[in-house]
């Protein structure tokens, strides 16, 4: 096959590469997208679950429209449960969406790969890149490979782009380094469940060492699963131990749910979710990652989705840049390698910390017991976890000092809990500064990695209050 040459190459069909095809293409870029698949296809276990953000994108781009024809229900609620304490929400919204999906994934793949042919990329499936070509600086100028229609093929382009997921071949030619990794923190069951009530939420659960979840998605199917710590991971062998497994974690946090598993039936086959954790520099010369290919973080946050569609507009709006003379191509790159790591870097230490399971303590679940009282509180905790609100808005000290004006008295408060509010609120104002610095660090203390946040923020002049007692 002879070589044209190309603005764009994207390795990679799926999210985050047909999402960034798409935006080239519809700016007139001349795009290259490839991918070893045809579509639709099925991929990689998904849980599906795309966060308001994401969902605000795909209304933008029109994506949404091509997945009317699937019965996907609105989920408007997030919730937490742990031991006695239940805090639910509405979800916060994020450029006039206040709503998650869940469709399937093949059908989502081959909506974004329709809309990035039909705004002019040149999509060539079943086609494998075997290597990079560079020029005489290193700098990447096209890509080698094999497709089976046409057999080998080789493409020039100004900028290469790896989507091709976390074991990206893209980023294993160009070499890029991942830092702030670690290994696989959770691993979970979950499947499709028929006959369970469509409730618009989003349910998670905590418990010693369990993760149960559930949301509706599909055709009226729900999803199912527990994660557990990858160290207590309990391999099952057939899909009647899981179910047992499963419906034995529920029963320790929700019986009434648990019941009603027993009574319905499982719609599928157990899959099994388990991810490192790792950001990859995510652009050099001539290329740029995105996606996956980017920055890989455990599902249990199922911010896999969202992220890519944010990460992809910021990769186009990039090399859009570049392409058109805004910017030399190699600064809007490196733009793009700050804004990404700006995107997820905060989500994605609240994500690890997250799917370690850590039982919450009594003094966690009066602090949630509190937010559960706060609409203020609930409602930008779920946000969080939905990617809608950034942590380092949530994690703050006036946030935190403020929530200890709702904390349940009725149900016995910890030690912990009951000194720390002595120092925000016991000594007279002029003398509060100095407990309420050593509150500020006691709480901090106890949130892990979120707990930096909170001392980065700044020091109120004052303790806020809120009208009323809420006590």
């Amino acid at each position: 096959m002879g070589s044209r040459m190309y603005d764009a190459i994207v390795v990679g069909a799926r999210i985050s590469g047909a999402a960034v095809a798409f935006l080239l293409a519809r700016r007139g870029h001349r795009v290259l997208l490839l991918d070893r698949a045809t579509f639709p296809s099925p991929t990689a276990s998904a849980t599906n679950l795309i966060h308001p953000p994401g969902v605000a994108r795909l209304r933008e781009w029109g994506v949404l429209e091509r997945l009317a024809e699937t019965r996907v229900p609105r989920i408007t609620r997030y919730g937490l449960q742990s031991g006695p304490v239940r805090l639910e929400a509405p979800l916060p919204e994020v450029n006039g969406v206040s709503y998650a999906l869940s469709p399937p994934r093949t059908a989502l793949d081959h909506a974004l790969v329709r809309c990035a042919a039909d705004a002019g990329a040149q999509v060539r499936e079943e086609a494998s890149v075997q290597e990079l070509l560079r020029d005489a600086d290193g700098t990447v100028v096209g890509v080698r490979g094999v497709s089976k229609s046409a057999g080998a093929f080789t493409e020039k382009a100004a900028v290469v782009i790896g989507a091709d997921g976390k074991n990206s071949k893209t980023a294993q030619l160009v070499g890029a380094a991942t830092y702030r990794a670690e290994p696989v923190l959770s691993k979970s069951y979950w499947t499709y469940w028929e006959g369970l009530p469509q409730e618009s939420v989003v349910r998670t659960y905590r418990a010693p060492g369990i993760h149960p979840f559930t949301w509706p998605t599909h055709d009226g199917l729900t999803i199912v699963g527990v994660a557990w710590p990858s160290a207590t991971f309990p391999a099952a062998a057939a899909g009647d131990d899981i179910d047992r497994l499963v419906i034995d974690a529920f029963a320790e946090v929700d019986p009434g749910l648990a019941a009603r598993l027993a009574g319905t039936a499982r719609a599928g086959r157990w899959l099994t979710g388990a991810v490192p954790n790792f950001l990859r520099r995510p652009h050099g010369p001539g290329w740029a990652l995105v996606g996956d290919a980017g920055a890989t973080r455990d599902p249990i946050t199922a911010s896999g989705i969202t992220h890519a569609l944010l990460s992809a507009e910021l990769l186009a709006d990039a090399v859009d840049a570049g392409l058109t003379g805004d910017v030399p191509l190699p600064q809007a790159l490196a733009a793009y390698g700050r804004r990404r790591d700006d995107l997820v870097r905060d989500h994605y230490d609240y994500t690890r910390d997250y799917a370690r399971i850590a039982a919450h303590s009594a003094e966690e679940r009066a602090l949630i017991e509190a937010m559960s009282r706060s609409p203020h509180h609930a409602r930008a905790m779920v946000g969080v976890f939905a990617t809608a609100v950034p942590p380092a808005d949530f994690y703050t000290r006036a946030g935190f000092r403020e929530l200890f004006d709702y904390l349940n008295d009725a149900a016995g408060l910890p030690l912990g809990i009951r000194a720390l509010r002595l120092l925000l609120h016991g000594a007279p104002e002029p003398l509060a500064a100095a407990p309420r610095a050593l509150a500020d660090r006691l709480i901090a203390a106890r949130l892990g990695p979120m707990g930096r946040l909170l001392l980065r923020s700044a020091r109120p002049a004052r303790t806020p209050r809120t009208e009323g007692n809420h006590r």
